[in-house]
């Protein structure tokens, strides 16, 4: 879980942090994203509203990091090919955005990233772009084994990557097909690849 910096006082107490994913992700499966408050979660996590406050500027923010942020935290695959890593790294979105909270957020967490840039930016500089940073190694490795040339544009692939996903899953509402992840990492690899 990637999460700002601790201010002063207390040490935050990490239980209370994963209990407050969890409470979140739970309470947008189960009754949507607008019917989820900050409230809500709090009581469902056993904490205050503060100590929720303290960590997430507020319900989109929490949100988004409670249902798309497993993909970005997880282990970076190294299968020995560029196709591989990258079947692996889009199964992990094709997951994350399958799962019934991704499906009740996206909508509202849409809507409220249209009505306030700031929460784009937000979700960019906290989320995005430190996930997008640890991705590098496997095009690293990748270069090392001369599968890609030294100037592939590494942030316009994986938003190439994820915005596959993102339409076909989060758009068009398609259920994805088992070979999906495959099939989006054979196209990407092909349109990469060392000439």
């Amino acid at each position: 879980m990637t999460s700002s910096p601790a201010g002063r006082g207390r040490p935050r107490d990490e239980r209370s942090g994963a209990a407050i994913i969890q409470a979140a992700a739970e309470l947008v499966a189960e009754g949507g994203y607008a019917a989820t408050s900050i409230g809500a979660v709090a009581a469902r996590a056993g904490v205050g509203k503060d100590t929720i406050y303290r960590r997430w500027s507020g319900k989109p923010e929490l949100v988004y990091e409670a249902v798309f942020t497993a993909a970005e935290t997880a282990d970076l695959p190294d299968t020995g090919t560029l196709e591989g890593d990258l079947t692996a790294l889009v199964q992990s979105l094709v997951e994350e955005f399958s799962a019934p909270a991704a499906a009740a957020a996206l909508p509202g967490l849409l809507a409220d990233f249209a009505a306030a840039p700031h929460l784009r930016a937000t979700i960019r500089t906290r989320f995005l772009q430190p996930a997008k940073e640890r991705l590098v190694a496997v095009f690293d490795r990748a270069g090392q084994r001369g599968e890609t040339s030294a100037n592939l544009p590494v942030d316009l692939v994986l938003d190439t990557l994820a915005g596959a996903v993102f339409f076909h899953l989060g758009i068009t509402g398609e259920r994805p097909a088992p070979d999906l992840a495959r099939r989006i990492a054979a196209m990407i690899v092909k349109g990469i690849e060392a000439r």
